[in-house]
């Protein structure tokens, strides 16, 4: 299955990539993708398009930075850069990969401090968040009329948002609650 993106002949040149070349592919992913789908946009840069990696390479370091503790973007960054240039490679991707959008929000942080008392701002951002609960918002219901098949699923869901957003309760102790009974109905629907 090919997905149309061919690795330029130049990726294609025997041994790993140099320090120069990882950081500015990773300073690219880290300044194009935004909101999530990050080790997507990895595959294909790394993958793909430069051919630096094989996919079951990729691939198991992807599951190792999915069970390691910590972002999985930062973890699989990590996992290239030391897969291809070893330590140096590790910090050099990760600084390409963090540098420019930690700058940026910076100094967006830095304008807002400055300018937060501009008139017509407030409702600006306030729109801006609109926009954000109200996409959160639509990809909840999308998710919902898909994955909810039945009353105890939705029962399940509309106990852990009351007792969560409606009750304040905390979150881990509803969890450590609702996921067992959540379980037992679904294995006790499966064995029907």
């Amino acid at each position: 299955m090919s997905s149309g993106v061919k690795p330029s002949p130049s990726a294609l040149s025997p041994g790993p990539p140099t320090l120069v070349a990882l950081f500015w592919c990773f300073t690219v992913i880290g300044m194009q993708s935004f909101g999530g789908g990050l080790s997507s946009w990895m595959r294909r840069e790394i993958v793909q398009r430069r051919g630096w990696m094989e996919d079951p390479q990729f691939l198991g370091g992807l599951a190792l930075a999915q069970i390691a503790p910590g972002p999985n973007a930062v973890n699989l960054c990590v996992f290239i850069g030391t897969t291809l240039r070893g330590g140096s490679g590790a910090l050099v991707a990760l600084a390409g990969l963090m540098g420019l959008p930690i700058v940026l929000v910076l100094v967006l942080g830095g304008l807002y401090g400055w300018l937060h008392n501009l008139p017509g701002l407030a409702p600006i951002l306030g729109g801006m968040g609109a926009a954000a609960v109200g996409l959160n918002l639509a990809t909840g219901w999308r998710l919902t009329q898909r994955n909810l098949r039945s009353i105890s699923q939705f029962a399940v869901m509309i106990t852990t948002a009351v007792a969560v957003g409606w009750l304040d309760w905390p979150l881990l102790p509803v969890l450590l609650v609702v996921v067992p009974v959540s379980l037992a109905l679904s294995f006790r629907k499966g064995a029907r």
